[in-house]
């Protein structure tokens, strides 16, 4: 299981009910490891020099953040992107599913998403 960190506007909620269902999961809020109103490119290279796949609900910019530093050789631990609009419970149901089954190179320089599609 890889160790997250979540941006500043995650939904706590979920992150409260993930910690839940997994007690033992690694998880670092980035506004507690930098504060408040860190740009997206800033909280991409602290998870890079953490060794943390990124939780964000933000598909409208760090997309094309992620895909920049994989350009110029940069690592990227993994990015999740979870809808806004996702109801609490599949949020969690999906992240645990991804997180428990997933070892840290399943998730290096991809974008992943949830609702997961098949």
């Amino acid at each position: 299981m890889p160790p997250i960190a979540t941006d500043e506007n995650f939904n706590e909620r979920i992150l409260d009910g993930l910690r839940r269902r997994m007690p033992g999961l690694d998880v670092v809020r980035v506004q507690d490891a930098l504060g408040h109103d860190i740009e997206d490119p800033v909280a991409l290279a602290w998870a890079a020099s953490e060794n943390r796949v990124l939780v964000t609900h933000d598909n409208a910019t760090m997309p094309d953040f992620v895909y920049d530093r994989i350009a110029v050789g940069a690592p990227v631990p993994g990015v999740i992107i979870m809808e806004q609009d996702i109801g609490i419970g599949l949020a969690i149901e999906e992240l645990t599913l991804l997180l428990e089954v997933g070892e840290p190179r399943d998730f290096r320089d991809l974008v992943r998403r949830i609702p997961l599609r098949f």
